[in-house]
């Protein structure tokens, strides 16, 4: 009986004084979401990839379309057919207004087509306005711009 109670006691004192082990600061939340979009992207998995933006998101292609809502992305998603196209976004920097709830995020992206190998077909740099108004970081906006091809 006292190993149990003493089992209990330290069980609870560990579960008690480990929150700041597991918790995340805001930049670690947004690279831990932007983690794992790039899963999802290379999933073909669009439900959860728009999981992550806002229903107002702002999205600028690679190749300059604005595209004006999760809606409107959507669209433009599955217009492009059955593609085996998934990128992968790199983030360089995040910055956090953490008074405002909003976050700045730039990087490099890639483009990728498992049937023309393993290397990058096409890239470029990003940058993405991401908010917290609904207690969760979301996508408010984001800017790609293609600068390589092959």
């Amino acid at each position: 009986m006292k190993f149990t109670i003493h089992l209990l006691f330290i069980v609870l004192s560990f579960l008690l004084h480990t929150p700041e082990i597991y918790s995340q600061t805001n930049k670690e939340e947004i690279l831990a979401i932007r983690n794992a979009s790039n899963q999802a992207l290379k999933a073909y998995d669009n439900t959860q990839v728009l999981s992550y933006l806002t229903n107002d998101v702002l999205t600028t292609t690679g190749k300059g379309t604005l595209l004006s809502s999760k809606k409107a992305l959507k669209q433009y998603i599955l217009e492009g057919g059955e593609s085996k196209m998934y990128w992968v976004r790199t983030a360089k920097e995040i910055m956090v207004n953490e008074k405002r709830g909003l976050a700045w995020e730039n990087g490099v992206w890639k483009g990728y087509n498992p049937e023309k190998g393993n290397n990058a077909i096409v890239g470029g740099n990003y940058s993405a306005m991401w908010t917290k108004a609904s207690g969760k970081w979301k996508i408010k906006s984001q800017l790609f711009v293609t600068l390589e091809e092959k």
